[in-house]
């Protein structure tokens, strides 16, 4: 018999039993999060089922991040809902400024490799970059896990990508996992796990990974998981991998060296091209920040190439670090200097702009071009907006020129670091 993927694996581990694509399995869960736009719906879940107490607080964790701070009275009650919740239960709360959910779990080692995590935002299987069985649910089965401690799945199925080489100069993860969403397209990963395999990830740092991760979301996967060689931690860990004769439903191999820098257009993820082939239309808005690209090294990019710069006339950016521990460091290490003389606008760490709660929605007819992960009609909060996404690098030099722009498109007698 054929031998197991990371996800089989995992998920083994904690059912007890080997379990295989497409079979059915309970397993205990090793933490789970809820955000302010979920958490208030698993809370009531939880009274309806009978839930009193936690089935472990120490697991079970609520972050306001998604509308924060609060725009309004309706919002700013459910975080009053949630702040008493985590008191009364004496689970974590991650309050106003705290960061992305997926920074946050990730910066207070909430998630560890070999674990499964489980938690009510789509971008859950960010985690996967930490070796982890990580997916989205439902507020009303959080409720559930908040109840019992364990969930059931359906093994998924996993699809096998292998990048192999170097990545061109000015070519990132984003770039990455842009081709691999166009070539899998925004349903071709439904119900299954995406494993990412080759020299090319494993010399990547948690931060690439969770790009890679973050964005099988957009590709209709259950989960994705990146092979743990090269996986660098501040902590020891037992790392898990797939067998050699592990099964796959589709592998996908791709050359690193022969990515240029991509974008997708509006108004889908999977409608990737080349950012030169774009090159030239006329922005008004730039946007780095989200789960996806809001990290430090992130903001050093988009630093490196407006140092001694300022953006475009016309063109407004904002950026918001994924969390206060980005914030710190990009301030102590004159990132966020750097960025703000150029004309950027810092906002709250959180996902505002990304999700189109507020702190950043753009109006009719602007075109923004952004780090997030989606970009279908409305996602920003304005349906008459038009959105292209983006590497941070892309993003600042577009911001910097007033018009979509890359390596290659940009004027050739500036030096772009």
């Amino acid at each position: 018999m054929a031998g197991l993927t990371i996800s089989e694996k995992i998920l083994s581990q904690h059912a007890g039993h080997t379990v295989r694509a497409g079979e059915l399995c309970i397993v205990p869960v090793d933490g789970c999060m809820a955000t302010d736009t979920t958490a208030p719906l698993a809370i009531r879940a939880f009274g309806e089922m009978g839930g009193e107490t936690l089935f472990d607080p120490a697991r079970f964790h609520l972050i306001i991040d998604h509308a924060a701070p609060a725009p309004n009275e309706r919002i700013a009650n459910l975080h009053q809902l949630m702040r008493q919740f985590a008191t009364a239960q004496g689970c974590s709360l991650y309050d106003v400024g705290s960061g992305i959910c997926h920074q946050v779990m990730t910066d207070h080692r909430k998630v560890q490799p070999g674990q499964v995590f489980m938690g009510a935002d789509s971008h859950t299987p960010t985690y996967g970059a930490l070796n982890a069985f990580a997916c989205g649910m439902g507020s009303t089965d959080i409720a559930a896990i908040m109840l019992t401690g364990k969930t059931w799945l359906k093994v998924p199925a996993t699809i096998k990508v292998v990048v192999h080489g170097h990545l061109q100069p000015g070519v990132s993860a984003k770039d990455l996992v842009l081709e691999v969403v166009r070539q899998l397209t925004i349903s071709g990963a439904t119900y299954q796990a995406v494993e990412y395999h080759g020299e090319t990830v494993a010399a990547f740092s948690l931060s690439q990974r969770m790009v890679l991760c973050n964005m099988v979301a957009e590709m209709g996967a259950k989960t994705g998981l990146v092979s743990p060689e090269g996986l660098e931690l501040p902590y020891a860990f037992t790392p898990v991998y797939a067998d050699a004769d592990a099964s796959y439903s589709r592998v996908i191999t791709i050359d690193a060296a022969a990515i240029n820098p991509k974008i997708a257009i509006p108004d889908s993820p999977d409608a990737v091209h080349d950012a030169d082939a774009y090159a030239g239309i006329k922005i008004t808005y730039a946007f780095i920040g989200t789960c996806t690209n809001g990290r430090l090294d992130d903001l050093q990019e988009a630093a490196r190439v407006l140092r001694g710069k300022h953006i475009a006339p016309g063109v407004r950016m904002v950026i918001a670090p994924a969390s206060r521990q980005v914030l710190i460091d990009a301030l102590s290490d004159g990132t966020i200097q750097t960025l703000v003389e150029a004309g950027a606008t810092i906002i709250n760490s959180g996902c505002g702009p990304c999700v189109g709660s507020h702190e950043g929605v753009p109006g009719d007819g602007e075109v923004v071009i952004s780090t997030a992960n989606r970009n279908f009609r409305g996602r920003m909060g304005n349906p008459n907006a038009s959105i292209y996404l983006g590497s941070p690098r892309t993003v600042a030099l577009s911001a910097r020129y007033g018009f979509i722009s890359s390596e290659t498109s940009t004027h050739q007698n500036d030096t772009i670091p």
